[in-house]
């Protein structure tokens, strides 16, 4: 018998993570393999499992810490020569290491094909309905780009999707109706502000069947323009639910109506090449009721009607942005939180400036504090909370949205039929190239890791219709085509809003690494002044290591105010070309703009700013 440490492995660019979830306990035999603790960053959560099989000697870590690749979370006891010889990757359906979020996209390497998956595709005898050069399995905007880029190279594509349009989550019941009832929200508290100004409005009167109707035709708008584009390409779609039979063929069962009802009929679609593009799905705590009161993300923006007091169980994006919403329809919020803050992934300093402006929505903000049961009474949802320090309360709620994060479809869609193994937690381990441990089936977006962002799965869907194109047509151009993006913005599409993108001044603090920091105010933006919204600022971070010599490429940067998610992007950019303060402070913004607040965050770093009191020697 021997000790060991077990730590935290390889988990992509995610750095400082928190527990909110232990899974074991001292004295507790585990299986190699069998998850130990829960992690959250952003929008997702992911279990990092042991490498050994063996005993649970002592705990190192807490509920709330934040950890790292390397971090201890265990000491274990195990048998005979286990202490050094870990569990062979890919044995079973995941790695010892799994590939977190966002992981498998950037690797440096092919996953090696067939190796050690213990995954053997099946064979189907059959015959198939119909043939293409490339099946896509999945619609929403990493599926439909991943097909509409394969056929404008020249390939003869399906895609498989079980709605009724395209658009997957993000269209139809996510990204874009939410942003549509976040834009007439952002009107509303504008207006209610204009009184100060001199020009008065009338109380706003809620016409909510209206409003629904106005998301609608959003949605329809989109979608509408994404079937069109699928017939001017001449992509087949099929509608229905897809399970792979074998290496080479998927099993569509059809489906009608609005939502996923199954017509009865099925057809087989023979393919050369497949994309999985499957997504994921909100998480549903299993000790709520069953109850329309409770709801999860697509629930909340069916907006049925409003609440008088509605508690949002998770302080993340999709929970803050939903909230912002019912609270300015007139709705009273409380929040809980297991972790210490809300809108976690981005620095303190920008969410406090949110959350200065946002106080007045919230009766309670419940931090370091777990939902622990629900009961549906006729007077609501009545909620049990305890605090990490094992204080108690409750709460009853007209409403109640779970917003604790998505989960990945991969154990949905028989991908081991195929020969592509699938982790524990439903992801799908892919290489640089989007490509799977079976060489003719790629995978990208949600169903490969975090983070879980529309942006990241267009991004990855291109780079896999390329590599599919370039092999099957002979053209190597395309065929090297690989994912290596440096960094993915994150937005909060709250007012005001708050992204942030590339290395975080939290994260640089955490892992040694010596920053330069431009930051400029907007109260000193004549543009922002003028808007009457002056609360935010404009923070960029640059390499101050020695190594630098004092001109350091920009490492990240943050943005919290009115259209900070529109300008985040040039951050993005500037980090992509490894701009230093110099080539960002010299660019010349328009003026007056809250763009120009990138140029002046830049001279501030650069100590050439004029617009801000100088700095003291």
């Amino acid at each position: 018998m021997s000790t060991i440490d077990i730590k935290v492995p390889d988990i992509g660019d995610f750095k400082e993570v928190a527990i909110i979830e232990l899974l074991v306990k001292p004295g507790d035999t585990v299986k190699a393999e069998q998850s130990l603790i829960t992690v959250e960053s952003d929008k997702a959560s992911m279990e990092i499992p042991s490498s050994h099989a063996g005993v649970v000697k002592a705990l190192k870590v807490a509920l709330g810490d934040k950890v790292s690749e390397g971090s201890v979370i265990l000491s274990l006891e195990v048998q005979g020569e286990a202490s050094s010889s870990p569990l062979p990757a890919g044995e079973g359906a995941s790695s010892s290491s799994p590939l977190p979020v966002g992981t498998g996209a950037s690797s440096s390497s092919p996953l090696p094909v067939g190796e050690g998956s213990g995954v053997r595709a099946s064979t189907y005898t059959g015959n198939a309905d119909l043939e293409c050069d490339v099946l896509v399995l999945g619609g929403g905007p990493g599926g439909y780009s991943a097909a509409f880029r394969a056929a404008d190279l020249g390939l003869k594509v399906v895609i498989v999707e079980r709605y009724a349009t395209l658009g997957g989550v993000c269209l139809n019941v996510g990204c874009i109706p939410s942003k549509a009832l976040l834009h007439v929200a952002a009107v509303m508290d504008e207006v209610s502000h204009m009184a100060d100004l001199g020009v008065s409005f009338g109380k706003p009167q809620l016409d909510i069947d209206k409003l629904r109707g106005h998301k609608e035709k959003v949605i329809a708008k989109l979608t509408g323009g994404l079937g069109a584009m699928a017939k001017m390409r001449k992509v087949t779609v099929v509608r229905g639910l897809g399970q792979f039979v074998g290496s080479h063929h998927l099993k569509v069962e059809e489906t009608t109506g609005s939502g996923q009802d199954k017509s009865g009929t099925s057809k087989v679609v023979t393919f050369k090449r497949a994309i999985i593009a499957a997504g994921s799905q909100a998480v549903r705590l299993p000790f709520l009721p069953d109850d329309p009161r409770i709801v999860d993300s697509t629930g909340a923006l069916g907006l049925k009607s409003v609440p008088k007091n509605m508690l949002i169980i998770g302080g993340g994006i999709i929970g803050l942005e939903m909230g912002t919403v019912y609270s300015t329809l007139g709705a009273r919020l409380d929040v809980v939180e297991m972790l210490d803050g809300l809108m976690q992934g981005a620095d303190r300093d920008l969410v406090k400036v949110w959350e200065k402006m946002n106080k007045h929505r919230f009766d309670r903000i419940m931090l370091k504090t777990k939902t622990v049961g629900a009961t549906a009474t006729p007077e609501g949802i009545k909620v049990q909370f305890e605090g990490l320090d094992g204080t108690q309360s409750e709460g009853t709620y007209d409403l109640v949205l779970q917003a604790v994060g998505r989960t990945p479809n991969g154990k949905k869609i028989g991908a081991e039929q195929a020969g592509v193994p699938v982790t524990d937690r439903g992801f799908i381990e892919v290489d640089h190239q989007m490509r799977t441990r079976a060489a003719h089936i790629f995978a990208i977006g949600d169903i490969v890791g975090q983070p879980m962002l529309a942006h990241k799965a267009v991004h990855e869907a291109h780079v896999a219709a390329e590599v599919i194109a370039g092999e099957l047509l002979g053209q190597p151009e395309l065929a090297c085509a690989a994912f290596d993006a440096r960094v993915i913005p994150s937005v909060a599409y709250t007012d005001p809003e708050v992204a942030w993108v590339g290395l975080t001044e939290e994260q640089a603090k955490a892992q040694g690494i010596k920053v330069k920091k431009g930051l400029f105010p907007w109260n000193a933006s004549g543009r922002a002044i003028a808007n009457g919204r002056d609360e935010g600022f404009t923070k960029l971070l640059f390499d101050d290591s020695p190594e630098a010599h004092g001109h350091g490429r920009i490492l990240g940067g943050g943005i919290v105010g009115t259209h900070a998610g529109d300008m985040i992007g040039e951050i993005a950019l500037a980090i992509e070309m490894g701009a230093d303060a110099v080539d960002i402070g010299k660019t010349i913004h328009p003026h007056p703009t809250l763009g120009e607040s990138i140029g002046m965050a830049a001279e501030v770093a650069h100590g050439s700013c004029t617009d801000l009191p100088p700095t003291k020697k």
